[in-house]
């Protein structure tokens, strides 16, 4: 497996504090990037998470917020096209164009232990707890008749202990990153079954 340790922890250009990308200009940058429409949706799906949170659980303005959801439906996108670069050339398109450095740092650090990038801010932890969970509540979701209408934190629960289930679902970095919180697994759980419909279509 490819070496995807970033080698820095400090990202983009403190002068550029408050310049982002649009909603057009970020999923322009997915279609360009993302062939993959799966990963596009669960790249959707962390962003609407990381942005309801902000609003929601961090009472933040909409302009806030948005650097959330931009960290969030951003933090993959080099994966398919540039697995031996994950992280790192995402990293440098958005320093390229000049973006505000905590969406960049805070996409560095989706994956602490692959990238060497320890979670600091409240973006930071969120966008790595949501990360992996909200891809293995889709996988349980897509086997239900209803996907998520009716489902509940104790099915969740239930899969998460079975390990055939979402086998590549790393159970491990989920509880780190919960740990790195003070919230319960059940809470995030309970937040993302209500939220994740939005953008599951």
């Amino acid at each position: 497996m490819a070496n995807l340790q970033l080698g820095r922890t400090q990202f983009g250009d403190p002068a550029n504090s408050g310049k982002v990308l649009t909603e057009a200009e970020a999923l322009q940058l997915l279609e360009d990037w993302v062939p993959n429409e799966r990963l596009r949706l669960h790249m959707r799906q962390v962003g609407a998470l990381l942005k309801t949170w902000a609003l929601e659980r961090e009472s933040l303005e909409e302009a806030d917020a948005h650097k959330w959801w931009l960290a969030g439906v951003l933090h993959d996108a080099d994966w398919e096209k540039y697995p031996e670069e994950h992280c790192r050339r995402i990293i440098e398109e958005l320093e390229r164009r000049e973006i505000d450095p905590t969406i960049i740092r805070t996409i560095a650090c989706h994956g602490p232990r692959h990238f060497g990038v320890e979670p600091e801010s409240a973006m930071e932890k969120m966008i790595y707890v949501f990360d992996e969970l909200s891809g293995f509540i889709h996988a349980a979701a897509l086997i239900r008749p209803n996907r998520y209408e009716g489902m509940d934190v104790k099915s969740v629960l239930k899969k998460l202990k079975t390990p055939s289930f979402a086998a590549q679902v790393n159970r491990e970095e989920i509880q780190d990153a919960i740990s790195r919180t003070n919230l319960t697994l059940e809470e995030v759980i309970n937040f993302i079954i209500k939220i994740q419909p939005d953008v599951s279509l």
